[in-house]
C-alpha cells in the first residue's frame, strides 16, 4: 500500500523531516504549524453529537494560540454516513496531509476513520463509541475472537458495554418491576453489539434474572414500531432499553403513547443523551433515563485550559445560548490528548514517534484520567483502549420549562456525585 508517509519519503523530504525531528514540539508548532484532522457527524440523524464541535474547536485554537502554538484544525462532516466518513478521512490524509486524526461519535463515524488511518499509517485518536463495537467492529472476523488483533495506529477512549449494562441494571434495581425488559436494537454497529448474545445485554440480563423480549434488528430511520410495541405489550414489559438514534426513539415513544404502552422505565442510549431530543416530548419526557458520560458536576478539569467541567459547560451556554450537552467534554478531551501528544513529539510526521507518544499518554482531562495501560480491559483490547467513568441519570422537568439531567446512580463511579434517585415514568 502506498501511504502518505511513503509518498513523502519518495519525494525526497527525508532531510527536511530529519531537521524537524531535532526541533522541540513547541518550536515546530510555532514555525511550521501542525494540521489536525477532525471528523464528526455534523449533519444527518447523528448531528446532535456534533452540536458542540465549533465551540470546542474555537476554544482549542484560542488556547493554543495564546501559548504561541500554530495549530490548524481541518474539519470534515461524515454526514452520519460510514462511507462518507472513510472518504473524508482519506482526503484529510492524502490531500490535507494532517499530522494527526481525531474522530468522534458512534461506530458509524469512528470505525471507518480509524480503519482508514490504520491502513495509511496515521495516528488516530477516537472517542464517543463504546469500545466493543469500536474494537470488534473493525476486526476482519468479528465473530472469531481468536482472530482479533490489536491496532498499530488506532487508539480509543470511552466506556464499554460492561459499564452501560451495569449502570442500567443498577438504576432499574432501585424500582420494583416484574423484570420484563424490551430490547430496541437497530441493525448498526451499536445495536448489533448491545444486542449480541455474547458481549451485549442478553447474557447479563439473564444472569440477573431479567427476561428480555428482543423483536429483532430494525433499520435506522424506521417509521413504524408497531411490531415492537405489540411484542412488548404481550410480554407485559415494564422496562425498555436499547440504543437508538434520536429520530427513531422519537418515533417509537410517540407511537407508544398513542398505542397505550407506557413502561415504568425507559433507559435508552444515544437518543436520550441530548436535552433537545427529550424536550420534543413535552411532559412525556419526564423520567426517561440514559447513561451519563459527562456533566457540569463531574469533578475533572481541562489540562488545556484549566477549566472545570462546570466552567466548560457554562462557557458553551454563554457562547451558544443553548443547554450543555454531553459530547462537549469528550470532544474537548480529544483536543487535550492531541495537544499533549504533539507537545511530546519533535516530529509529528514520524508515525512511530506519534504512536509511542500516544502509548505513553498519562493525562488528567476534563473527562477523567486517560492512560492506555490496559486497566479494566481484556488483554486483546489492552493496547488500544482507555476506559472512562460512567454513571446513569434521568431527565427531570424544570420549573421554567425544559429538562435537567439528574444523576440517579453512581455506584460504578462514586467520585461523580449523584443528584437524586430513580423515579418511575408516569
Amino acid at each position: 500500500m502506498i501511504t502518505r508517509r511513503n509518498l513523502l519519503k519518495s519525494a525526497g523530504t527525508a532531510g527536511v523531516a530529519a531537521g524537524l525531528a531535532r526541533m522541540p514540539a513547541s518550536a515546530l508548532a510555532r514555525n511550521q504549524g501542525v494540521k489536525i484532522g477532525y471528523v464528526s457527524p455534523q449533519t444527518g440523524p447523528l448531528a446532535a453529537f456534533a452540536e458542540a464541535d465549533k465551540f470546542v474547536i474555537d476554544g482549542f485554537l484560542k488556547a493554543t494560540k495564546g501559548k504561541g502554538l500554530n495549530y490548524e484544525v481541518v474539519v470534515k462532516d461524515s454526514q452520519s454516513n460510514p462511507n462518507r466518513a472513510a472518504e473524508v478521512a482519506k482526503d484529510l490524509i492524502v490531500n490535507d496531509q494532517v499530522a494527526l486524526m481525531l474522530v468522534a461519535s458512534t461506530p458509524e463515524t469512528t470505525n471507518p476513520v480509524a480503519t482508514t488511518c490504520e491502513g495509511e499509517g496515521l495516528l488516530c485518536i477516537s472517542t464517543v463509541a463504546p469500545w466493543q463495537p469500536w474494537f470488534i467492529g473493525q476486526q476482519a472476523k468479528p465473530d472469531d475472537p481468536k482472530s482479533w488483533k490489536p491496532f498499530d495506529y488506532a487508539y480509543h477512549f470511552f466506556w464499554g458495554l460492561e459499564d452501560v449494562i451495569a449502570v442500567y441494571t443498577n438504576m432499574w434495581g432501585q424500582l420494583a418491576t416484574n423484570k420484563q425488559v424490551g430490547g430496541l436494537f437497530p441493525n448498526d454497529g451499536d445495536g448489533n453489539a448491545w444486542g449480541d448474545g455474547t458481549v451485549g445485554f442478553p447474557p447479563v440480563l439473564k444472569k440477573l434474572g431479567y427476561q428480555l423480549t428482543d423483536p429483532g434488528r430494525y433499520q435506522d430511520l424506521t417509521d413504524d414500531f408497531s411490531a415492537q410495541i405489540n411484542a412488548f405489550k404481550r410480554a407485559n414489559t415494564e422496562i425498555i432499553t436499547g440504543v437508538m438514534i434520536p429520530p427513531d426513539f422519537t418515533t417509537f415513544w410517540n407511537q407508544a403513547q398513542q398505542q397505550g404502552f407506557r413502561p415504568k422505565i425507559a433507559s435508552i442510549g444515544k437518543a436520550l443523551l441530548f436535552p433537545q431530543s427529550v424536550e420534543t416530548f413535552g411532559k412525556n419526557g419526564q423520567n426517561l433515563s440514559t447513561e451519563v458520560w459527562w456533566t457540569p458536576s463531574h469533578p475533572f478539569k481541562s489540562s488545556l485550559t484549566g477549566e472545570s467541567a462546570s466552567q466548560l459547560a457554562e462557557g458553551f451556554s454563554i457562547a451558544t445560548g443553548r443547554q450543555w450537552t454531553q459530547p462537549i467534554g469528550f470532544v474537548h478531551a480529544l483536543f487535550e490528548v492531541a495537544t499533549d501528544i504533539l507537545h511530546r513529539v519533535g516530529d509529528p510526521s514520524d508515525a512511530k514517534k506519534m504512536v509511542a507518544a500516544a502509548q505513553a499518554t498519562n493525562l488528567d482531562t476534563i473527562v477523567g484520567h486517560l492512560q492506555w495501560n490496559g486497566a479494566n480491559l481484556p488483554p486483546f483490547a489492552a493496547k488500544n483502549v482507555a476506559k472512562t467513568p460512567l454513571v446513569g441519570g434521568q431527565w427531570r422537568l424544570k420549573g421554567g420549562g425544559g429538562y435537567d439531567l439528574v444523576i440517579t446512580d453512581n455506584r460504578t463511579a462514586p467520585q461523580i456525585p449523584a443528584g437524586g434517585k430513580m423515579e418511575p415514568i408516569g
